[in-house]
């Protein structure tokens, strides 16, 4: 029998799902040193992609493909605009996201609020037993999993390889990463498609797992994602914290008005994220982080250091040429 806080739980690790996917995408896309601020738009196309495509075929799998596809290919453009055409990262992904948007509307206006296909639930035996961990983790479907999953793989992508070290390595020194033969340019590319891709299986996971069909109320979504990559640091762990939070808040403001005991504007929760992201970005670059680990026992500084470390690649945004 679920509880009533096992059900609160195991809504907010389903709702969070998308924003983690697509935060992670951009997490990976930045380490790279490339902006890619598409987002909002590329979750919403690609969210009516999948629908589309698991309605006229039937099949998921070619959906959530089909939807990887549209990310990857909208995060191509990004890039190639970038390294191949030297023009400005942040500029061409604002207007990438108000073209995807709209195109997402216009062609998806004949399926608008029509019925979808939807992932089914592929509890894991055995473990979904487990008390309360078990309802919250272990009873969603693959979607949801490799949200979870994918948490996991990117730390250990990231900190403990060696290809981790050279994606660290572009987004952080490219020209030094150049003198020893990192093929900067091409990794920024494969990057930036990978995440790109992530980015389209986020959609996918709205239209056929959180969010059933498409429906135009996902404009937003992809700026969350872009959020908490700030707010989470740069850190896999830390962006997925954020959106849990905000998948968490999420769920007590829709309780409270539920219960009727207060009347919160869902345009409050939407402005939580970049509450945060400011928040954190004073910190960042006040002084206080310092202070903080300046008074801290010796002993606990270096994890409070690694912990509190803030600060964005520092070729983020930049375009690199070979010399």
């Amino acid at each position: 029998m679920v509880t009533g806080l096992e059900s609160t739980l195991r809504g907010i690790v389903r709702s969070a799902a998308p924003i983690v996917i697509a935060g992670q995408g951009e997490l990976l896309t930045e380490r790279s040193g490339v902006i890619n601020l598409s987002l909002d738009g590329s979750i919403m196309l690609s969210a009516m992609t999948a629908h589309v495509v698991a309605r006229e075929t039937g099949s998921l799998v070619q959906a959530v493909l089909a939807a990887m596809a549209v990310g990857a290919a909208i995060a191509f453009v990004v890039v190639f605009s970038s390294i191949a055409l030297k023009l400005n990262q942040v500029a061409v992904g604002f207007i990438l996201t108000i073209l995807c948007a709209d195109l997402a509307i216009f062609l998806g206006k004949p399926h608008f609020n029509q019925p979808g296909k939807e992932m089914p639930a592929a509890p894991i035996p055995l473990l979904e037993d487990i008390p309360l961990l078990g309802p919250v983790l272990f009873k969603h479907n693959v979607l949801i999993y490799f949200s979870l999953i994918l948490i996991v793989v990117m730390w250990f992508y990231i900190y403990r390889t060696r290809p981790g070290l050279t994606l660290r390595a572009i987004g952080e020194q490219p020209e030094a990463a150049f003198v020893r033969g990192t093929p900067v340019n091409l990794l920024r590319y494969v990057y930036t498609l990978a995440g790109g891709a992530l980015v389209g299986i986020a959609g996918a996971t709205y239209s056929l797992s959180v969010k059933l069909g498409w429906k135009e109320d996902l404009a937003g979504e992809g700026w969350i994602a872009l959020a908490i990559v700030i707010f989470g640091l740069w850190v896999p762990g830390r962006v997925a914290l954020g959106a849990y939070l905000i998948a968490g808040l999420r769920s007590v403001a829709i309780n409270l008005q539920d219960n009727a005991v207060i009347d919160l504007p869902a345009q409050i929760i939407n402005m939580l994220p970049w509450f945060l992201m400011i928040v954190t970005l004073l910190f960042a670059t006040s002084g206080v982080l310092k202070k903080i680990v300046r008074y801290t026992p010796e002993r606990f500084k270096p994890t409070v250091q690694r912990f509190l470390r803030a600060a964005p690649p520092q070729a983020l945004g930049t375009t690199f040429e070979k010399h």
